[in-house]
């Protein structure tokens, strides 16, 4: 989603929908052209990460967007799963202390606990 005020301000994407783009822009040879098309927004919105592993390619390639952003835009993540099991959604602790390390970096961490909202009144 695009700020219809200011262009180029904010983009919401679901985890899977990303990485799914990233690997068909890979094997499109179109790959530098949607990791600037994602780091030309001021705020780059990452949902869900963490519900469905992936394989060790489609990490490497969120690896490199997390470092194309690093130190010039922000990134907003929402997650379920602690940092210390990130190695398992990307397969591999190195990599997922080196994408943690990148998001976390001047980062604030806002840890939710309690009941889920969207389940208060049906509780």
């Amino acid at each position: 989603m695009e700020c219809t005020k200011c262009r180029y301000s904010t983009y919401f994407i679901h985890f899977q929908e990303l990485i799914s783009q990233l690997k068909k822009v890979l094997a499109e040879n179109r790959l530098e052209a949607r990791l600037k098309h994602h780091s030309k927004y001021k705020i780059l919105i990452i949902d869900e990460i963490g519900y469905l592993p992936i394989d060790t390619a489609a990490a490497n390639l969120f690896f490199q967007l997390i470092s194309k952003r690093y130190e010039s835009h922000s990134i907003i993540i929402t997650t379920n799963t602690a940092f210390s099991n990130w190695g398992e959604i990307f397969g591999s602790a190195t990599l997922a202390h080196a994408i943690l390390d990148g998001l976390l970096h001047h980062s604030h961490v806002i840890l939710i606990k309690g009941p889920s909202y969207r389940l208060q009144s049906k509780i």
